[in-house]
């Protein structure tokens, strides 16, 4: 039985909806009926069950990504005076941590196809300040991710991986989660799996891991140190944060875990009826996959071709919400986030393919349930939306 809650208000069909069964349910259940509640053996089972599929030795699970990705640049050592190279065309979370360790965000232009960083871009970014590279799986599209690590390598600064819209996902047969020395997943209800809110941190570096545990839970010892029996659960070894993930969180990330396989095949199966309903339409633009790249559909965005302007997608968003079909713009580029604007002084025009790209994007409806009749009638209904749009324009 699939939850049937709208997340995105009360539209007919909604933007996103987890997909929860009995099972979830149940381990919730278990895990309220056991009396621990944190700090315990399902959040463990969650971690090796992440790390086992994404080909990594360690998993730390947290209270998000973006808590994630702020104790991996902590755990880096990186801060003030720092530069991180990262992508304007993203969720704001996979940049704020940078700002969050008082480090300098510095973006590169998007390639106009994979929607990820250029990497021509990136090596031309990196400065004798530069400490590490934050690459993000646009939409859970690996493209470039090999040519990265060989950047990072030739650089000899580590590539972390901002993998949260990418769980199942690979790039020639390696495993999204797998290619930084640090990757981290986000769990948030319209992720290919969710946990309710969540993060999960993925390494092969043990040493890594250990301080990410003990960040994660008020800087606390943990590993060998904390397993002498010596130690006062009071007793901190440096700054730490509140960022652990209960029991409860674990135990949904367990079973849906369990059920990732089933989830990617729903996810493909939705993907492809889209692509069969929206090929050829002359107004779109579809997503663009490498034979090379498996994707387990984060989202499903298209893009209006070059003539149309963001306003004039604004206004087809606007109706497809109006006609009770959720729809958003996917992603507003972060430099031109006001408050990024304010900090750096960045301007229209410094980014333009993302620029370019992020006015023209639209999130179509995308959940692990949708039958053909929604797909059918969300695709009519943006193309009607389209056409009245080009009718205003006479």
């Amino acid at each position: 039985m699939s939850n049937q809650h709208a997340s995105s208000g009360s539209n007919e069909i909604p933007l996103s909806r987890p997909d929860i069964t009995e099972a979830e349910i149940e381990a919730v259940s278990a895990v309220l009926r056991s009396g621990r509640l944190s700090i315990g053996p399902v959040l463990e089972q969650f971690e090796k069950q992440i790390a086992a599929r994404t080909g990594n030795d360690y998993g730390v699970g947290c209270s998000s990504g973006t808590a994630g990705l702020h104790m991996a640049l902590l755990a880096l050592g990186i801060g003030p005076g720092d530069e991180v190279v990262t992508t304007p065309f993203s969720f704001i979370a996979s940049a704020n941590p940078i700002l969050m360790v008082g480090a300098t965000p510095v973006f590169v232009d998007i390639c106009p196809k994979t929607l990820n960083m250029d990497p021509a871009l990136v090596e031309r970014a990196i400065t004798p300040r530069t400490r590490a590279i934050i690459a993000v799986e646009t939409f859970g599209n690996p493209a470039h991710f090999d040519a990265y690590v060989q950047i990072a390598r030739k650089h000899e600064i580590p590539l972390v991986e901002d993998c949260c819209e990418a769980l199942g996902c690979a790039l020639r047969g390696r495993a999204c989660g797998g290619f930084g020395r640090i990757g981290v997943f986000g769990f948030y209800p319209n992720k290919q799996i969710t946990t309710g809110e969540g993060g999960m941190i993925v390494t092969s570096d043990k040493r890594l891991a250990e301080l990410c545990r003990s960040l994660r839970s008020q800087g606390r010892p943990t590993g060998e140190v904390a397993s002498a029996g010596s130690v006062n659960w009071l007793q901190h070894e440096r700054l730490g944060y509140n960022f652990r993930m209960s029991e409860i969180n674990a135990a949904l990330g367990v079973v849906q875990m369990r059920r990732l396989d089933e989830i990617i095949e729903k996810r493909q199966r939705v993907s492809e009826m889209y692509t069969r309903h929206l090929a050829g339409h002359p107004d779109v633009i579809l997503p663009t996959l490498e034979p090379e790249s498996v994707m387990s559909w984060f989202v499903f965005v298209v893009r209006l071709t070059t003539g149309y302007t963001a306003a004039e997608r604004d206004r087809i968003i606007a109706g497809l919400q109006r006609h009770e079909v959720g729809s958003r713009d996917y992603f507003p580029c972060i430099h031109l986030q006001p408050f990024y604007r304010r900090l750096f002084g960045y301007k229209v025009g410094d980014y333009p393919i993302a620029e370019a790209v992020s006015s023209r994007t639209i999130a179509l409806p995308f959940f692990n349930d949708m039958s053909e009749r929604e797909v059918d009638h969300v695709c009519r209904t943006l193309d009607l939306m389209i056409k009245r749009e080009g009718l205003s324009r006479g």
